[in-house]
């Protein structure tokens, strides 16, 4: 498997550590903790009780997510997604405040670049009434593909079956662009769509690690649905 090097500086106003592991493995969340740059030690042992305001992490090439985790409980209040080293924003990478908790972990799942041609890696974060979950896809150019869970594989309708939709966003790797994002019902129709288009420093990119931020979303997930993505390489 791949890796590749992936950083973090976590901050507030007044001070900030960096984060960082050499040889974070791409697809997996498992072993990519982040650790101090100086004491090697992990977040909330580093940081207990400070709140947070912002996450600027990177990685070398590809795309990359991040989440903090409680690593007593397994869940995460915070979640975002990293942007190609050299493109950093503290404005557009600000958090809402957050108390580390003394067992949170900083971990990441990267991407590398996918080499096939005219195929594209995609992840997004999607937010429901009944949590977050990453899903992932890598799909062939103009053609809609199914993003599943990261964790265990599982379709929209399987993860989030009789909750909310609240929020989506999305992230193809290096120059790809998003065409549209898609919710398909039980019976193959379309519940709702939406278009992305490209980021970082792209031409006519609007952000630096979002190809697609929607919120204010109030669709209802029903058994059977599926989230779909349509992308073309860059």
């Amino acid at each position: 498997m791949t890796s590749q090097n992936v950083q973090a500086t976590i901050s507030n106003g007044a001070m900030g550590k960096v984060f960082t592991k050499s040889d974070a493995t791409d697809g997996q969340w498992d072993s990519n903790t982040l650790t101090d740059s100086l004491s090697s030690q992990q977040l909330g042992i580093l940081m207990p009780n400070t709140v947070i305001t912002s996450v600027q992490c990177q990685y070398t090439a590809g795309l990359s997510a991040w989440r903090i985790q409680n690593s007593a409980n397994l869940t995460f209040q915070r979640w975002g997604f990293g942007v190609k080293d050299g493109l950093a924003c503290y404005q557009s990478q600000s958090i809402a405040p957050y108390r580390i908790n003394p067992n949170d972990i900083f971990t990441v799942y990267p991407l590398a670049v996918n080499g096939a041609v005219d195929t594209t890696s995609t992840l997004a974060w999607v937010h429901t009434s009944k949590g977050v979950e990453l899903f992932s896809s890598v799909s062939l150019n103009d053609t809609a593909t199914p993003m599943t869970t990261v964790v265990n594989g599982q379709s929209l309708g399987d993860s989030m079956f009789n909750s909310t939709l609240r929020s989506i966003h999305v992230q193809a790797e290096d120059g790809a662009t998003v065409d549209s994002v898609e919710i398909i019902d039980n019976s193959g129709g379309t519940v709702l769509t939406l278009y992305g288009g490209v980021r970082g420093n792209t031409a006519g990119a609007m952000s630096l690690e979002f190809n697609l931020e929607a919120t204010g979303l109030a669709t209802m997930i029903g058994k059977g649905y599926a989230l779909k993505i349509t992308t073309t390489t860059g």
